[in-house]
C-alpha cells in the first residue's frame, strides 16, 4: 500500500494538547488537522457537532432556495409543499443525525430553521397579520 502525503492528513483526538505541525512516518510528514469531512459529515478532536449543525442548516437552505419556485407556486397547494419540504429539504439538514448528540444551545437553532421553512410554506399566522395590522393603525 502507497501513501500519498499530499493528501494524508491525521486527526488529534486528545484532551492534551500538543504542540506539532505534523507527523513523521518513515520520512513521511502528516499534516495535523482540526477537522474534516468524511462520509458528508464533519467530524472534529473536540467531539463537537457545532460546526456540523451549522453545516446542515446551511446546506438544508441551499436545498430550500434550489426549490423556491416551486415552494412560492400558487399551483402547488399547502399540502404539496410540505411533502416537498419533508422529502427534499428536511433529510439533507438531518442527515446522519443518528450520530448527533443534542445539547440544549443546538435545539433552537434547527427549531428556528424548521420554522421559517414553515412560515414560507404556510404564510403568516392570524395573529401575526392582526399585530400587524395593530402596528400599522397606531403609526
Amino acid at each position: 500500500m502507497t501513501i500519498n502525503e499530499h493528501k494524508m492528513k491525521y486527526l488529534g483526538s486528545t484532551k492534551k494538547q500538543h504542540k506539532t505541525d505534523g507527523t513523521d512516518i518513515t520520512q513521511t510528514h502528516l499534516e495535523q488537522v482540526k477537522s474534516f469531512k468524511y462520509l458528508g459529515s464533519i467530524v472534529n478532536g473536540n467531539n463537537s457537532i457545532e460546526e456540523e449543525i451549522k453545516e446542515r442548516i446551511s446546506l438544508g437552505n441551499k436545498a430550500f432556495y434550489a426549490n423556491q419556485d416551486l415552494f412560492k407556486s400558487k399551483l402547488l397547494t399547502k399540502n404539496s409543499k410540505l411533502r416537498m419540504y419533508k422529502t427534499l429539504v428536511r433529510p439533507v439538514v438531518t442527515y446522519a443525525c443518528e450520530t448527533w448528540v443534542i445539547k440544549e444551545n443546538i435545539k433552537p437553532k434547527l427549531t428556528v430553521f424548521e420554522r421559517k421553512v414553515l412560515r414560507r410554506i404556510y404564510g403568516p399566522t392570524k395573529e401575526r397579520m392582526a399585530h400587524g395590522r395593530l402596528n400599522r393603525m397606531k403609526n
